[in-house]
């Protein structure tokens, strides 16, 4: 019986080997002569002159596996799927459709290039990851607290409605965030592909057992320090804003839901702040706001999301209640022209 745990391995080896595919079939990637940069929101990976081709088989491409995707997510929910060891039937045709897809968008670069970025700004995909990783924050509050292992209880209810629908909102961050690029052969593009396939991975198995695994969940949120700081290495100088920005958020909360005890807790905090201490020596105190930059922003973002949610709620609440109340009274209405 193949069980949840050894699709997660499997899937994890797949990501692996096809990162590594990437890199092989690199000489069959296009060579661009790509525009020159033109300031904050320019990205540089795309087409100078994009045709009707290379734009509807990026678009197509991605609504279809976008489709695909939510489709199952609704066929798992409307079935009320349970939580188990092995697999679900829509778990193994939802490995399937994104390896599909995954290779589909290979081919696309391959034979056309061009992903969504000739035609939305990358802020857009970097924002809808800041909404998973500020959403992850948000639905995790209850299991392992948002500030030193406390929980914020008018967060609860928020938590609910973002747990219930949170894999609609997930699935698009990650594929249009997979489309958004083409299959580039760089450091950044390779790790950002493994981390969106591990994504998709764990997405893949909802409603299991390994869905849940806080090891495998804990390695989806940190992946976002490797992959950043990396990338900042590569094209900056602000790599410590990325590091100890996001390991900031494995301080202050992430490690709380890992249940490590008080010794590897400070362990890890003193760690922390001796990494600061010394880089902070060379690179200057007056740069060291850079730190908390990222956590100030996603911690403010947790709280801003729970009120649009709740907000939300108080609307559809009001909507539906007065629907309700307009039905009751209809219905006693009748009730009572049939008793005259």
């Amino acid at each position: 019986m193949l069980t949840s745990s050894k699709a997660l391995w499997g899937g994890i080896i797949f990501s692996f080997l096809f990162t590594g595919l990437i890199w092989l079939l690199r000489g069959a990637i296009p060579q661009v002569d790509f525009l020159p940069d033109t300031g904050f929101e320019h990205y540089y990976w795309k087409l100078p002159e994009p045709t009707f081709w290379t734009r509807a088989t990026a678009w197509s491409g991605y609504l279809l596996h976008q489709v695909a995707m939510w489709g199952l997510i609704y066929y798992a929910q409307k079935n009320k799927a349970k939580y188990t060891n092995g697999l679900h039937r829509f778990n193994i045709i939802a490995l399937g459709v994104n390896a599909l897809f995954i290779a589909l968008h290979l081919l696309q670069t391959i034979f056309f290039y061009d992903g969504l970025a000739q035609d939305v700004s990358i802020l857009s995909s970097q924002g809808s990851v800041i909404l998973m990783l500020v959403m992850i924050l948000l639905m995790e509050n209850q299991r392992r607290g948002l500030f030193f292992g406390k929980k914020i209880g008018f967060l609860k209810e928020s938590a609910r409605v973002a747990r219930k629908y949170h894999g609609y909102i997930f699935a698009w961050a990650v594929i249009y965030t997979f489309w958004y690029h083409p299959m580039e052969s760089s450091l950044g593009h390779l790790l950002g592909f493994i981390y969106t396939f591990f994504l998709m991975v764990q997405g893949s198995l909802m409603f299991t057992r390994a869905h849940l695994n806080k090891w495998w969940t804990f390695v989806l949120e940190f992946s976002v320090l490797v992959h950043g700081t990396l990338v900042a290495v590569q094209t900056n100088t602000m790599w410590p804003m990325f590091f100890f920005g996001f390991a900031a958020l494995f301080i202050v909360t992430q490690m709380y839901g890992l249940g490590l005890n008080k010794y590897w807790r400070w362990g890890f905090i003193a760690s922390y702040i001796a990494g600061v201490l010394v880089v902070y020596s060379g690179r200057g105190w007056e740069n060291v706001n850079e730190i908390v930059r990222i956590p100030v922003i996603e911690y403010l973002l947790v709280f801003v999301l729970a009120l649009i949610i709740w907000l939300i709620m108080r609307i559809v609440g009001l909507f539906t209640g007065r629907t309700s109340r307009r039905l009751r009274s209809r219905s006693g209405s009748g009730a009572a022209a049939a008793g005259d």
